[in-house]
């Protein structure tokens, strides 16, 4: 009735069996992407996140960036399908594509992204980040602003939303638009699994739409489409639909389409390595696997405004960075600090899951750990 299950039967499958035309020793086997030992570490990570945090949910995804095949996607509370009585409970829903959310400040991946690709902004551009801005009687300000001038990759490891706006605005709305749409993000997903939902716009996109959108507010996504973007500007600057079927590279080049320059990946690389060096990915990082990645902790709308109390959180990993193979992305929602009601932030709730679905998986993908200095030898004595 649902998953890879139903579109297997999609495929006339079922038609064929209720004609008694397909026998067992006629039907090839299908084999889907998804790595066991991956899908069981995803599984674990993200149901202990949800309990120590007392979240509402959360859920994950591992995605090879090369051939878009899905390795592992899970989201709790779930269901057991030998006893699905409460299946149908609005809370069971696969998250990772069933699910639209505003993604917060992970889609400041796609703002710079955009504001380089636009060729109007480098590396070296600077932006006046000293004062709130205000737009559409929207006042724009910085979690933890720096109250001055910030450089590109300033924007980035620091979050910036002031930073982030005045690139959207450099680019137009327009601009903006067409670029969230060539990335994927407001479009229905193109998959096989049935459970995929529809991201959410504005009708008529106006500055202010452009402005909010620019740090992840105003629009809703799916976490998948999500990781489906961040790996088109991680692998070279391809967009391929994700699958949860077993595909090579050349298959998937087939099907992929280029949707940013080799500068903007080149540019995205660099600044997702910074910021698990400098910025809010810290947590998010494992010794040997040269993670970047980039934290998003979004103010959930409560009764039309948003709320400082509860937070939608999302962390996007990708290893290794010196040639990216590999992208996981995690959700936590409404997590609280631990013995405490508070509300608390992607660094310190959905990144920690992804660096222990990494340090639990890497290997197991065949991503070798490398050390640098601490794996050659040390001159201890001269003596």
């Amino acid at each position: 009735i649902a998953g890879m299950e139903k579109y297997i039967d999609d495929q006339g499958l079922a038609d064929l069996q209720a004609t008694g035309l397909a026998v067992a020793k006629d039907l090839e086997p299908v084999r889907l992407s998804i790595d066991l030992r991956v899908q069981h570490v995803v599984r674990d990570e993200i149901e202990r996140a949800m309990e120590s945090y007392r979240a509402l949910s959360a859920g994950a995804v591992v995605m090879d960036v090369r051939t878009g095949e899905v390795l592992a996607m899970a989201s709790v509370p779930d269901f057991d399908p030998n006893n699905p009585y409460n299946a149908h409970d609005k809370d069971r829903l696969n998250r990772m594509s069933a699910g639209v959310y505003e993604m917060g400040s992970t889609i400041k991946s796609f703002t710079t992204a955009m504001a380089l690709d636009s060729g109007k902004v480098t590396m070296e551009s600077r932006f006046d980040a000293t004062r709130p801005i205000v737009v559409g009687g929207r006042r724009i300000r910085d979690f933890h602003g720096k109250g001055r001038v910030l450089t590109v990759p300033e924007v980035f490891i620091y979050s910036s939303n002031i930073g982030s706006a005045k690139e959207a605005d450099v680019v137009g709305i327009e601009g903006h638009r067409e670029f969230l749409h060539r990335l994927g993000l407001l479009s229905r997903m193109d998959t096989e699994l049935p459970e995929v939902a529809r991201p959410t716009e504005p009708r008529v996109w106006k500055k202010v739409h452009s402005i909010t959108a620019a740090f992840g507010h105003g629009f809703s996504t799916t976490p998948l489409k999500t990781a489906v973007g961040v790996s088109a500007l991680m692998n070279g600057g391809y967009l391929m639909p994700p699958t949860f079927l077993v595909r090579n590279q050349e298959q998937a080049m087939a099907s992929a389409t280029k949707v940013v320059q080799d500068y903007t990946v080149q540019a995205m690389r660099y600044l997702y390595k910074l910021n698990s060096e400098k910025g809010s990915g810290r947590r998010g990082t494992v010794a040997g696997y040269r993670v970047g990645g980039k934290t998003g902790t979004a103010e959930k709308v409560v009764n039309g405004r948003y709320s400082s109390e509860k937070n939608f959180n999302a962390f996007i990993a990708v290893f290794p960075m010196d040639s990216p193979q590999y992208i996981v992305l995690t959700v936590i929602d409404e997590p609280k600090l631990e013995n405490s009601s508070r509300s608390a932030t992607a660094g310190v709730t959905a990144a920690p899951i992804a660096s222990n679905i990494i340090r639990r998986s890497a290997a197991m993908l065949g991503v070798k750990p490398d050390f640098g200095h601490e794996s050659s030898a040390l001159l201890v004595s001269s003596q």
